[in-house]
């Protein structure tokens, strides 16, 4: 009664930590279940009471000991229910603070490959991550459970679910994430978006990545943050370099822009080149040297085959005006283009000058015009066919409606 109640508390811990060290189950632990269930309930009571003492005294050192003691004994006793019945409990107690949370959701995350099967680690991941929800102090946690459920569920085969995920999460705005944490995690996102075939999605999620962010000199020594200034985290173990990252992010820009040159559209040089001009024009230091001039001219020209591809496709006949707007050219740069791939056998097509039209219909053969002939007379047929069976059954119709 003599002492403060901040040192009354501290004793209760000590004493506890002595007198309580069934959560150090013995190497030869063998007994019944329920046994051990009897066991395991009596020591995390023990311990949630001591948790109660040290959260309403504020001492953070001891909150946060009996929490992670508390998870310790669910995990050595392989009781993953419990494990994530108490987190949820322990994250909801009045006035829980956030250091005691934090370390938690830290401590089990730690557990989730160590789970006996998917179900378990899928359970566990999601008790984590509603108990981080909305908690500023655990996004970067959050971020990187996100990640894992999102692994497994693109496992499974279930890419839409993972996509949809990932995209729950704006890692841009987490000042305490490393940056090759956040660009890995847009990555990963543009990624899913594009073997969903989200094109318009993946395009967005990567305009959050500039391309001058991978130029860093990551020679310079890091800056020493200021007071007030967030932490910065260690990126893990297994998040690539910012060289790999550079390489992995240019592969998934061609996955996007490949994707227009295989799809049957026209594409609007002067919209293209006004979009990745400069992005073009700064990459200087690549194997070989620069792209220089030749490599634009490489481009322009496979989007002017792809044009013509198109336009032959969806004409028969055109004007050799319009298919040099289309083309972004001059009508005498736009008959070259088309005189090349004709003479290189790309495509069938003759231009008549005088009137200024292009055709792209090739001269048929005689079996070819018989065939033809063959396949619209059977069609003609089949019609004839099809309209006296139907004059029949509406005059059959009709007689029974005089009868009535």
């Amino acid at each position: 009664s003599v002492l403060d109640p901040t040192e009354t508390t501290r004793h209760s811990f000590s004493a506890w930590s002595h007198t309580f060290p069934l959560y150090s189950f013995p190497l030869g632990f063998r007994v019944a279940t329920s046994k051990m269930e009897e066991n395991l309930d009596a020591a995390v009571d023990s311990i949630l009471n001591v948790e109660k003492q040290m959260r309403l005294a504020g001492d953070v050192a001891g909150t946060r000991k009996a929490v992670i003691d508390i998870l310790e004994l669910c995990y050595k006793a392989r009781a993953w229910k419990t494990l994530n019945d108490q987190i949820v409990l322990l994250s909801k107690r009045r006035g829980q603070l956030k250091q005691a949370v934090t370390a938690m959701v830290q401590k089990a995350m730690q557990y989730i490959d160590d789970t006996p099967d998917i179900e378990t680690r899928i359970e566990l991941i999601k008790t984590l991550n509603n108990v981080s929800a909305g908690k500023i102090y655990v996004e970067i946690e959050r971020a990187r459970l996100i990640k894992k459920l999102a692994k497994i569920k693109e496992e499974q085969g279930l890419i839409s679910e993972a996509a949809d995920l990932m995209q729950e999460i704006a890692v841009e705005t987490f000042g305490a994430m490393a940056k090759t944490e956040k660009i890995a995690f847009i990555l990963d996102q543009v990624r899913l978006c594009l073997d969903r075939q989200d094109y318009v999605q993946a395009q967005i999620l990567s305009r959050k990545i500039s391309p001058r962010v991978f130029d860093a000199d990551a020679s310079k020594g890091k800056k020493k943050p200021k007071e007030g200034d967030n932490v910065v985290e260690e990126a893990p173990a297994d998040i690539p370099s910012l060289l790999e990252l550079k390489r992995i992010y240019y592969e998934l820009m061609i996955r996007l822009l490949l994707k227009q040159l295989v799809t049957m559209e026209v594409i609007h040089w002067a919209s293209l080149w006004e979009m990745y001009k400069v992005e073009f024009e700064n990459e200087k230091n690549l194997l070989g040297g620069s792209l220089g001039t030749k490599a634009e001219e490489d481009l322009k020209l496979r989007i002017i085959e792809h044009n013509i591809l198109v336009v032959s496709r969806y004409y028969s006949r055109i004007t050799l005006k319009r298919l040099a707007d289309l083309l972004c050219l001059s009508l005498q740069e736009a008959e070259k283009y088309l005189s090349d791939m004709v003479v290189s056998k790309a495509l069938a097509a003759k231009i008549d000058r005088p009137i200024g039209i292009v055709s792209f219909q090739t001269a048929k053969g005689s079996n070819d015009i018989l065939n033809s002939w063959a396949m619209n007379l059977e069609k003609l047929l089949d019609l004839v066919e099809k309209s006296c069976h139907q004059i029949h059954k509406e005059t059959m119709v009709h007689k029974a409606v005089l009868r009535a």
